[in-house]
């Protein structure tokens, strides 16, 4: 799910490539009615819902000076309401005995934040808070959900990670490289290190967590 149809059409194709079976539905994650339309065309598509990733994201550079009320209020809700949003939307089918579970379990959420709002981080306070939203539904939704209805909620907050948006964008190229320094083994993170923990929470092996 996603806001441009021409992103969501090249994850799509790149999908089929490799021979998995995929589609892509455009949609807000603010909005309560195209969530609820996106998580029922999945389930009408697939005959079931099994896993939730939420991984939607508003950011741009500002000082909390210059930030508008409004600008604020649109990363929240892109990030913290748009997660809630999703989650909500999905819960009868992912919960255990729900509509087209295929076991007696329930099923599994994933939420992806970050890790700035852990200490502080320059021209990111909207950003900040709507992860730590964020971290905060995780906890919250892992207590009442995993306990009534069997599903795992678990998170996911990656550092920096090369060759996306956030660090094309946000992060200039001079501290690009002290970023590298710092980090223990001299690289930062890739997009395969966040897909290869997301496979695993999300699969029997994570079961536990």
């Amino acid at each position: 799910m996603g806001r441009r149809k021409q992103v969501l059409d090249a994850a799509v194709s790149s999908l089929h490539s490799l021979g998995i079976n995929a589609v892509g539905f455009e949609g807000d994650v603010r909005k309560q009615e195209d969530a609820r339309r996106v998580v029922e065309s999945t389930v009408k598509h697939f005959g079931c819902l099994d896993i939730l990733v939420n991984a939607a994201a508003g950011n741009f550079l500002v000082s909390a000076e210059d930030l508008s009320p409004n600008g604020f209020r649109t990363v929240i809700d892109i990030d913290s309401v748009g997660t809630f949003t999703m989650c909500h939307e999905a819960l009868k089918y992912l919960k255990k005995g729900g509509h087209g579970r295929n076991s007696s379990r329930g099923g599994s959420i994933l939420n992806i934040t970050a890790t700035l709002h852990y200490t502080a981080s320059w021209y990111q306070i909207h950003v900040a808070a709507a992860k730590a939203a964020v971290d905060s539904i995780t906890r919250n939704l892992a207590l009442e959900w995993g306990t009534d209805y069997d599903i795992r909620v678990n998170g996911i907050a990656p550092g920096p990670i090369g060759d996306t948006p956030g660090m094309s964008k946000l992060v200039p190229d001079e501290i690009k490289s002290k970023t590298r320094e710092v980090m223990p083994l001299y690289k930062i993170g890739e997009k395969w290190d966040i897909a290869m923990a997301a496979l695993y929470l999300v699969s029997d092996a994570g079961e536990l967590l």
